[in-house]
């Protein structure tokens, strides 16, 4: 039995939950509908007519039918459309009106000269209203203009079910009911409403009346029931300009994005999920699909089967396409905003960290399936690690990144110099200045790969790689030593450093964790005693084990998320070799104190971690809600938050000086790059120039699946 093994029997005396994952589930799915060229991308209208989907743009009507689209242009500066009661398409422009099929002449209302069409509807046969930025008119053989309503901006119009006419304006939400006109302002509507209205839909059969306001959606409910939803009540954003009732809730559209509510809420912003902000239409194709209209063009939101595993597969699939650069894993990089056809590999600071974090994945992945690929990649990625040590032809000294002798390089952007150096033999180049970070994630994966993959041959190469990096921290004092003869930046355990100066006072806990960790992963593989005496004068010279309680720098300090790595790996192989050791229980105690920092955070790779370690559900059913909701699209684009209604801002802006909400917002909203960044951030990503590698949702998901956490 693997070591592993044997640490998750003493770990776990019972299980911790039962399997939370059912096999299927709905993973939201974005596709862009593409029209004919001749229809241009202005989408104004969406209907269903004559089992034909309808698209109203700018320039005509056009019909899909078997994916198949027909249609031609009929003008343009088209604004709005509705349909009649025999399903022909009516379309407007600021003074027009005109039918699809011309079977009809009404000609056009004599509007005014500032005056233009906002919205159209038909009541019956022979009646078309027609909402103005200045009022309502009423087709019926001739033109005729409200007294009551002007002058006003109309924004839409619809009839229930009883027959009661509905129009939502500037001033006043107004009903027709037995031929009586009463502005519901001056009898029910709440004073916040400011008497303006953006959108009516027609819920609950007809029945009852949905309208958005400028601060809310609300209905007004046939049996009285009404209610209402604001920011407090989780509403993103508004007002709601679009209203659309579906099987299992209601979808709504705003100039910023679309809002679904069923039994909790869904915010789709940003390109990663629409083409343009602006919602024009909303149409419910059907009960697991919709598609929203945009200025720049449709995109189809859909929640589609699909298992954790099939998931995996496809981020599997994208990592080996595109994120595999001579072995090493990291984002690629995009030439075209978005576009994966102009994906690229270049190389980044911290490709030995990225990297370690993929061949987590992979390990347990191979020993939860078996997966003879899950083999493969995992030993090619074990090499890629080994590689960056003897490529710097420096014993123990592991490169940040390597490339070919051949490769054009790109040069740090680190405030703190990182130069290129040449390999030993000349094939290779490496860059310098190696930092905690790939230190920290080689000591941590390489007993994974021992233990899950690795046969007796690659056993000895680990074994010989890891006495090796922690023979020179502690042969150099504690330090990692560069080209130069200097230590690196980021590579200090010293107890000068983390004990007395100023400057360590962040990493003293930090520090003190991983060189425990490492310490105690060197003895365990090579038996050599020096690496014990080194871990026995830190802790009872040094105060190393208590220093680790401390490990998590959190407010009312500075909240560093870029350390988490830095902090979670160093606690798995610490606890697993400290079986009996005194100080274990000030190691649990840390990971305790580190999981609770962490928790509000909702980054599932922690929970699962947590869960292992603590031997207790650390919000379990959370993180399989994140890893199911993580996109599928892994376009890093930017995700903008900080106009939203339902957010609470923190007072105390972030680390890096940008506002951030109390509470962290959902992947899909925000950004997808989650190892090291802030869940809490309005605002995120880099416009959709780069695009992850999957590691993040890979490690999660494996290393649940192999503790039975998750089907």
């Amino acid at each position: 039995m693997s070591s592993i093994k044997t640490f998750l029997l003493i770990l776990l005396s019972f299980p911790i939950s039962a399997c939370l994952a059912q096999e299927t589930y709905l993973q939201t799915v974005k596709t862009d509908i593409i029209l004919p060229d001749e229809a241009g991308k202005n989408v104004i209208k969406l209907f269903n007519s004559e089992a034909n989907v309808v698209a109203v743009t700018s320039a005509g009507v056009f019909r899909q039918k078997d994916g198949k689209w027909t249609g031609r242009r009929q003008g343009t500066g088209w604004r709005t459309a509705t349909l009649d009661l025999d399903g022909n398409v009516w379309m407007a422009s600021a003074k027009n009106i005109q039918s699809e099929k011309n079977t009809k002449n009404m000609g056009s209302p004599p509007l005014a000269v500032n005056d233009t069409i906002v919205c159209l509807f038909w009541e019956s046969k022979n009646t078309l209203w027609v909402g103005t930025t200045g009022g309502l008119w009423k087709w019926e053989d001739r033109w005729d203009f409200s007294p009551l309503i002007k002058p006003i901006r109309v924004n839409d119009i619809v009839k229930d079910a009883a027959g009661s006419l509905y129009i939502a304006t500037t001033k006043g939400l107004w009903r027709r009911k037995d031929d009586k006109w009463v502005n519901l302002d001056e009898t029910l509507m709440a004073i916040g409403n400011q008497e303006t209205y953006y959108a009516l839909s027609p819920y609950n059969q007809g029945k009852d009346m949905i309208f958005g306001s400028v601060w809310a959606v609300s209905c007004i409910a046939d049996n009285g029931d009404h209610w209402t939803l604001r920011g407090a009540d989780g509403l993103p954003y508004g007002p709601v300009r679009v209203v659309r009732p579906a099987h299992d809730g209601i979808w709504m559209g705003t100039h910023k994005g679309v809002i679904k509510k069923d039994s909790s809420w869904h915010y789709y912003h940003g390109k990663r999920w629409m083409p343009h902000g602006q919602v024009n239409d909303i149409l419910v194709i059907d009960s697991l699909t919709v598609w929203i209209a945009t200025p720049e063009g449709i995109s189809q939101i859909k929640q589609q089967p699909m298992t954790l595993a099939q998931k995996a597969d496809l981020f599997e699939k994208v990592t080996a396409l595109r994120h595999n650069r001579r072995g090493l894993i990291n984002r690629s990089k995009l030439k075209i905003q978005g576009d994966i056809s102009s994906s690229y590999s270049d190389n980044e600071d911290n490709d030995g960290l990225w990297t370690s974090c993929y061949l987590l994945a992979e390990c347990f992945r191979y020993a939860a399936t078996g997966d003879s690929a899950a083999k493969a990649r995992a030993i090619e990625t074990f090499e890629a690690l080994e590689r960056l040590e003897t490529v710097t032809g420096i014993s123990g000294y592991p490169a940040r990144s390597y490339a070919t002798a051949t490769d054009i390089v790109t040069q740090s952007r680190s405030p703190h110099p990182k130069k290129w150096h040449s390999s030993p033999d000349g094939k290779w180049q490496w860059l310098d200045d190696t930092s905690s970070d790939e230190i920290t994630g080689h000591l941590f994966t390489l007993p994974l790969f021992y233990d899950m993959v690795a046969d007796s041959a690659q056993k000895k190469r680990v074994r010989q790689l890891i006495k090796r990096i922690v023979d020179h921290i502690v042969d150099n004092n504690y330090h990692l030593i560069d080209f130069d003869g200097k230590p690196t930046r980021w590579g200090i355990w010293h107890p000068d450093s983390l004990n007395h100066s100023p400057n360590w006072m962040y990493e003293r806990g930090l520090n003190s964790l991983q060189i425990l960790s490492f310490l105690k992963t060197a003895y365990h593989f090579t038996g050599d005693s020096k690496f014990e005496k080194h871990y026995q004068y830190l802790v009872t010279q040094h105060g190393y084990a208590k220093n680790a309680v401390q490990a998590k720098i959190f407010g009312p300090f500075e909240t560093s998320h870029s350390d988490d790595i830095l902090n979670f790996f160093p606690y798995y192989n610490l606890l697993r070799y400290s079986q009996g050791d005194p100080h274990r229980e000030l190691y649990q105690k840390s990971l305790l104190r580190s999981w609770q920092a962490v928790r509000n955070d909702h980054m599932p790779v922690w929970n699962v971690l947590s869960s292992v370690m603590l031997n207790k559900d650390c919000d379990l059913q959370i993180a399989l809600q994140e890893i199911q909701q993580y996109p599928l699209d892994l376009v890093n684009w930017t995700m903008e938050n900080s106009h939203r209604w339902d957010l609470p801002k923190d007072q105390l802006v972030s680390r890096s000086g940008k506002l951030q909400s109390t509470k962290p917002i959902p992947t899909p909203e925000s950004n997808i790059s989650r190892w090291n960044t802030n869940p809490k951030h309005f605002d995120a990503g880099d416009d959709g120039k780069t695009e992850e590698s999957g590691s993040y949702f890979l490690a999660a998901y494996w290393i649940g699946r192999y503790y039975g956490f998750w089907k």
